[in-house]
């Protein structure tokens, strides 16, 4: 007669990363639906069929343009923006060790809208904004990072301090330039504050910016757990702090600012989900980075599409979805955790 052997319990530790593995493969499908809905959904909907034939490059017609020239562009854009926010946020979060920090306090966003605002103040083409939104972010980025390090004494709470105060500084900048604007300005420029991905025809390079960010902050994710765990402790065990703290700041201003160029100023995307993805899969940054990413990059493509489709044929600024989201999930948040 056969021996029957007792199943081996899973470890609490199995079970964890069974659970993550899990949640990848839920959001990578989240992806896929994203993408489809984004795709069909519109003032002209195209059926599955259709969708199959303009992406596979079938025979041509309205729909199959519509897919490729307009649809697949905004999409992709959506979704690799998102994935730059949250991965950026993500990487934040660890920085300041802090689950509820974001790269805008940190005064990114703030520096893209001064130099994207001048731009469109100043009458120039799109190519100069989106060169504007870029500089103003790098700016931002090199005036936080200096202000903070100072005599060398660079702490997570000086920095976001900075960071405040120089987002301060580049909203009072941004109010100036609305009230100096022409009138026939002053719409496309509150627009663009809001975020809107309506006019992207390249969003290519912000997803492989994305892919690079990936291979890059990936290989540090072991350190960057022992960082979580806090200065100490990573020194002790051989972490090259300084390093990695400026690997990862300049890393996530590069995220923030490619995103912010492409696609305007979105908020609450790198604030909102890296924290709910942690508490799904934990805090191992192996699991959260790829994970926070996916989520970013869903949040952002649904929203774009219910954005430009729940008030059709109006088209709403992203950043407003993301917006209303994003405050009652932030007052939950902090409700869960009050100190």
């Amino acid at each position: 007669m056969a021996s029957t052997q007792p199943a081996i319990p899973l470890t609490p530790h199995r079970r964890s990363h069974r659970r993550a593995r899990l949640v990848l493969a839920g959001l990578v499908l989240a992806a896929l639906a994203a993408f489809a809905w984004s795709l069909s959904a519109g003032a002209l909907p195209v059926s599955g069929s259709d969708l199959i034939n303009a992406i596979t490059g079938g025979a041509g017609g309205m729909e199959t343009d519509i897919v490729r020239t307009l649809r697949l562009p905004r999409a992709t854009a959506a979704f690799a923006c998102g994935g730059l926010l949250a991965l950026a946020g993500a990487l934040m979060q660890v920085l300041l060790r802090n689950p509820l920090a974001d790269p805008y306090v940190l005064g990114i966003s703030g520096g893209a809208a001064v130099g994207a605002l001048g731009a469109i103040l100043a009458g120039a083409a799109s190519g100069w904004i989106d060169a504007g939104a870029f500089i103003g972010a790098l700016g931002a980025t090199l005036l936080v990072f200096g202000l903070a390090h100072g005599d060398g004494s660079w702490t997570q709470t000086r920095l976001l301090l900075t960071g405040v105060i120089v987002a301060a500084g580049c909203g009072a900048a941004v109010a100036l330039m609305l009230s100096l604007a022409p009138e026939g300005r002053v719409k496309g420029m509150l627009f663009w504050l809001m975020g809107d991905a309506s006019s992207v025809s390249q969003p290519w390079p912000a997803l492989v910016l994305l892919l690079i960010g990936l291979v890059i902050a990936l290989p540090f994710a072991r350190e960057l757990n022992l960082l979580a765990r806090g200065e100490i402790t990573a020194r002790a065990l051989g972490v090259r702090v300084g390093r990695l703290r400026a690997l990862v700041y300049g890393l996530g201003a590069l995220l923030t600012a490619v995103a912010v160029t492409t696609v305007g100023s979105v908020g609450f995307v790198g604030l909102i989900v890296p924290h709910l993805v942690r508490l799904a899969i934990g805090n191992d940054q192996r699991l959260l980075l790829p994970a926070a990413t996916l989520a970013g990059g869903v949040l952002l493509c649904a929203a774009d599409t219910a954005a430009r489709t729940v008030v059709a044929p109006i088209q709403l600024p992203v950043g407003v979805l993301t917006a209303l989201i994003g405050v009652p999930v932030f007052l939950f948040l902090l409700a869960r955790h009050p100190r």
